[in-house]
């Protein structure tokens, strides 16, 4: 493997074409403002660099980035790329990354709206995120210890799993399907709408009007919190822990509760059942 290291580099196409290159300590920055660093790469390992200009990674195959940083002026800059590790790196560019397969993600801080559209098969461990509509639609996604605030998160993806996250994000996994949110919490208005075969398991779920309009919508021991008009035409099985403050319309299905504030019934189609589940009784409504 070819090594280039603590090199200053800002012309167009820097790296263009390079293959079995390791690039330590160098800085894509200047004032030739040049684009697309390491476009059409492949086997490259970047350690310890700073990239200030746009599109550096498109088209790559086999890529490591470790210990760096993209920054808000890097914008777009993992695009049609392949078999990608990012670890401990900022990623602080708008459209971060997009139409990739095969990431694997660890300690990275991530700023940037309308990240992870249409990935597939992307891992991500021990990271904090800020974006807005994050990862739509893609699909098999596997989240550990992920902590992300923004908002319109989720939309549309598929066969997922998420586990111990926590996330503060209104509209989020909106016409998502096949998807697992175990032991986490999830904070947000709106919560889920049009979702299909989505488990919640052991999970905080916290905000107004969650989980209306789905198929096949489960919730295991879960607890909801200043949740109001829950579950509004939805098909659901649920065990909920804790007391919510009204149910609207449930369409089939049962939920299993220790109270309710209010259940709403004005359509009469809607004969999903409420039980109120007591210490010593137990009482459909």
């Amino acid at each position: 493997m070819n090594i280039l290291e603590n090199q200053s580099l800002d012309s167009e196409r820097a790296l263009y074409g390079s293959k079995g290159l390791l690039v330590k300590n160098c800085s894509f920055d200047g004032p030739a403002d040049g684009e697309s660093a390491l476009k059409e790469s492949s086997d490259i390992q970047v350690e310890d660099c700073f990239f200030n200009l746009r599109y550096p990674f498109w088209h790559n195959h086999n890529l490591t980035i470790s210990r760096s940083e993209l920054t808000a002026l890097c914008r777009a800059a993992l695009w049609y790329s392949e078999d990608i590790h990012i670890t401990g790196t900022k990623l602080h560019g708008i459209k971060a990354l997009r139409e990739c397969a095969r990431v694997k993600m660890l300690d990275c801080d991530i700023i940037s709206p309308e990240f992870g559209w249409s990935v597939q098969d992307i891992e991500m461990k021990n990271c904090t995120a800020a974006s807005e509509y994050f990862m739509m639609r893609s699909s098999r996604l596997h989240f550990q210890n992920v902590t992300l605030n923004g908002k319109y998160s989720f939309q549309y993806i598929e066969d997922s799993l998420f586990e111990n996250c926590i996330f503060d994000t209104k509209d989020a996994f909106w016409h998502a399907k096949n998807i697992v949110v175990r032991n986490s919490t999830v904070k947000g208005e709106y919560l889920a709408w049009y979702c299909e075969n989505v488990t919640f398991e052991h999970c905080k779920i916290i905000g107004t009007q969650p989980l209306c309009y789905c198929k096949g919508l489960k919730l295991i021991d879960c607890e909801m919190c200043d949740a109001d008009l829950c579950f509004e035409r939805s098909q659901v099985e649920a065990s909920l822990t804790a007391p919510v403050i009204s149910i609207k319309n449930p369409y089939a299905g049962c939920i299993t509760l220790p109270a309710v504030g209010e259940i709403i019934r004005d359509d009469p189609e809607a004969v999903g059942e409420v039980l109120v589940q007591e210490a010593n009784a137990a009482t459909t409504i």
